[in-house]
């Protein structure tokens, strides 16, 4: 009997495994492909999945086989055009793009050379239960008889289309329906001296240098386009690498390899964990491929994972104490870069507000080296767009049209957007609205109590639920032109104050329907 079977062994799997067996544990992983094998992928590591695969021992693997250490970048959305480094995390400061043929396979070398069981070829068929609880899976290897292996704990790591999380019926919540569909290929002769990423109306676009001398490019497109640009994938594709400014260099080199694509890219989080079992990796956590997360979520989930495992086995604390941390803390890490992602895959052209904090960035180059931190997460996302370093990149006026282009993209003003409509879950007793907190303006809210006038103020960049009213009702006259707001927070927790006169108060909200807390006190952070 095995203390953990692991179904499924690419980066989520093995590299629980590899960190379960270091421990001691007794570990099974069973998976369908023969390594190497091949799957669709961002192939993007982002720098702090670098620095795990550092950590872990593996990375000179990875990088002796001839992946490109990344450290350059450019983001070029046509009027604005940034360049420059990525920060270091925990000592390392590039990112990498292997092929999944390599990266797979070192991963699953390792998590045999830590002493894990690794059965490839083998097709799980159904989990073993004994009064609601997991006990075990049954399979074969092909061409071999069925055989059953039990053990205290099944892990999930079998991917979006998981057996584990459907047998075990894990809820699905955060969820968001395909919003983009992606296309890459592989191109041999095209020089590149880092990774490149574009945006244009109606795409997206980034280029990234992979194994033997290749160079990757992906394609988003808005899903309601996937039909269109099947009918035609070559020249579609070549036509947004024309629209980016790609194309003479892609066509001085060779495609080397076919167009791998789907429309099938949902988001969600799942339930991660229940009696005897738990999923890590896209089987608990999906992101839009847009900012290429997946990996590198995964390896930080390993890792969360498996320190719950290795105490709730180990007999440190509870196992089902220490799988709801792990929930707590993967939800909390995950919250930020997930909205972020949910808003790009949309596929919209910048705000002109947005254009104007990249214009800012420009002119500040260490600014522009922590925006690319926070793309790939070795800046904190909250700590980069959090309203104080927004305000002094762009200023208090600049602030409130990223705040309110946000929050009303592309709606008139004062326009309910669907997302927080009456009836919405969680949203309905919540005021919406549109306007600047030096304005004076009033609004009413879009609730069931009596309307109050609200002199309000929104601050989100990438899921605009924030909302701020004051603890009495404004004056007749206009509030002070220096009056200001502050927000703290993301996701779903936010604390926010705002400031008038020698005034201050605020309000903290759990969304999703839960109460919040008011509090008053006196000005601070007022601008």
């Amino acid at each position: 009997m095995h203390d953990v079977i692991i179904v499924g062994a690419r980066v989520a799997g093995s590299a629980t495994a590899l960190l379960l067996a270091r421990r001691g544990l007794k570990v099974l992983v069973l998976d369908r492909a023969m390594f190497p094998s091949d799957t669709l992928s961002t192939h993007q590591v982002q720098v702090p999945g670098v620095a795990r695969l550092a950590r872990w021992g593996i990375l000179d693997a990875i990088l002796e086989a001839g992946t490109p250490a990344t450290r350059d970048v450019r983001f070029d959305q046509g009027q604005a055009v940034l360049t420059g480094r990525f920060p270091a995390c925990d000592g390392t400061d590039f990112m990498c793009s292997p092929r999944r043929t390599l990266l797979d396979q070192v991963l699953v070398d390792a998590a045999r050379a830590a002493g894990a069981e690794v059965r490839e070829n083998f097709t799980v068929g159904e989990l073993l239960h004994d009064n609601g609880t997991v006990t075990g899976v049954r399979g074969r290897e092909k061409g071999a008889p069925a055989v059953t292996e039990r053990a205290p704990l099944v892990i999930g790591a079998d991917g979006k289309h998981s057996l584990v999380a459907e047998a075990v019926n894990a809820r699905a919540y955060r969820a968001k329906p395909p919003q983009s569909m992606a296309f890459y290929t592989y191109w041999e002769g095209v020089p590149a001296s880092g990774g490149e990423l574009y945006g244009r109306p109606g795409c997206a676009l980034g280029a990234w240098p992979t194994n033997d001398g290749l160079l990757m490019t992906y394609l988003a497109w808005p899903i309601a386009r996937f039909g269109e640009f099947r009918q035609d994938v070559e020249g579609n594709f070549l036509r947004t690498l024309d629209a980016v400014g790609l194309g003479d260099r892609i066509r001085s080199g060779r495609r080397a390899e076919r167009f791998r694509g789907t429309p099938d890219l949902p988001s969600y989080f799942r339930q991660p964990h229940g009696p005897g079992w738990a999923l890590v990796g896209d089987a608990g956590l999906l992101l839009d491929p847009v900012t290429g997360q997946g990996i590198s979520h995964a390896f930080r989930d390993a890792e969360l994972l498996a320190d719950a495992v290795a105490d709730g086995l180990g007999g440190i604390r509870p196992l089902g104490k220490a799988l709801g941390q792990y929930h707590r803390a993967r939800d909390k890490a995950a919250r930020p870069m997930y909205d972020f992602t949910a808003r790009l895959a949309a596929i919209n052209p910048p705000t002109p507000a947005e254009m104007a904090l990249f214009r800012a960035l420009l002119q500040r180059q260490e600014d522009s080296d922590a925006f690319f931190g926070a793309l790939t997460g070795s800046v904190p996302l909250r700590e980069f767009m959090s309203p104080r370093n927004m305000v002094r990149l762009v200023g208090v006026h600049g602030l409130t049209k990223l705040m309110l282009g946000q929050a009303v993209r592309g709606k008139p003003a004062g326009e309910l957007p669907e997302s927080a409509a009456p009836g919405s879950p969680g949203l309905g007793r919540l005021p919406w609205f549109a306007g600047s907190c030096r304005s004076g303006f009033r609004y009413e809210p879009q609730t069931s109590r009596p309307p109050t006038p609200l002199h309000a103020h929104v601050y989100d960049l990438l899921t605009p639920l924030a909302f701020c009213s004051p603890s009495r009702p404004l004056p007749s006259r206009p509030p002070p032109p220096r009056a200001a707001c502050a927000l703290e927070g993301f996701g779903d927790r936010w604390s926010l104050m705002a400031c008038g006169r020698g005034v201050g108060w605020g309000q903290e909200f759990e969304l999703g329907g839960l109460p919040g807390r008011k509090w008053g006190g006196g000005c601070a952070g007022a601008s």
